[in-house]
């Protein structure tokens, strides 16, 4: 399952890396989003162009199908530094300590050569089409520059991956409590008291408004 998670931060090497990094993270799901916004517009742009004047953007599936690589790599590494893919936690939820880490960087080391993996197959597959040229079938939109997003994207996330190694290795080394740079799972209890009191604080400050409105 994905669950609420909570990164610590710190003044280690381990702790800056993690924060200078997630700024290039941080731009990558931004432009992702936005990608998303824009072509919702498209679409929209592309539906009333057909219904009032009869006339839909050329070539907007080609853009559809070139956009989905965009929408579904630029925030991949983003989301594993958030802890928010998916996954089954009903064992890992029961380890605490030293043994909760081993088992986190395990799985991390996995992670990371199935993505090693990934960066080298997605490779090939951009380069053989920017090699001979592939386009769309529609208004022969280059298909290489969706297809380099992957491997790109990939990349971003090993080397996130690489990083929270790092943590983990530091947690079970220290037998850590809590480590920094690593997504830290929260249970239902503290999700339920943050969002208590994520809304006393908004209840606060919407009497502030009303109260200096007065």
């Amino acid at each position: 399952m994905s669950g609420s998670t909570t990164i610590l931060l710190d003044k280690s090497k381990l702790s800056l890396a993690d924060q200078t990094f997630l700024k290039l993270e941080s731009a990558l799901n931004l432009l992702g989003g936005i990608i998303i916004i824009a072509l919702v517009l498209f679409a929209t742009v592309n539906v009333l162009g057909r219904w009032l004047f009869d006339m839909p953007i050329d070539g907007y599936i080609d853009w559809v199908e070139q956009s989905m690589a965009f929408m579904a790599f630029l925030g991949i590494a983003y989301t594993q530094r958030e802890g928010g893919h998916i996954r089954m936690d009903m064992l890992v939820s029961r380890l605490h300590g030293r043994r909760l880490w081993i088992v986190e960087l395990v799985s991390s080391v996995i992670m990371l050569l199935l993505t090693l993996a990934l960066i080298y197959g997605s490779y090939l597959h951009f380069w053989r089409a920017y090699s001979i040229g592939d386009s769309s079938l529609d208004i022969d939109l280059p298909t290489w520059p969706a297809k380099f997003i992957v491997p790109f994207a990939l990349t971003v996330l090993a080397l996130r991956l690489l990083l929270q190694i790092w943590g983990y290795v530091r947690a079970a080394a220290e037998n850590s409590d809590q480590p920094v740079a690593v997504p830290l799972i929260e249970d239902a209890a503290t999700v339920a008291a943050k969002e208590a009191a994520s809304i006393i604080i908004s209840d606060d400050i919407v009497s502030d408004d009303i109260k200096e409105k007065e």
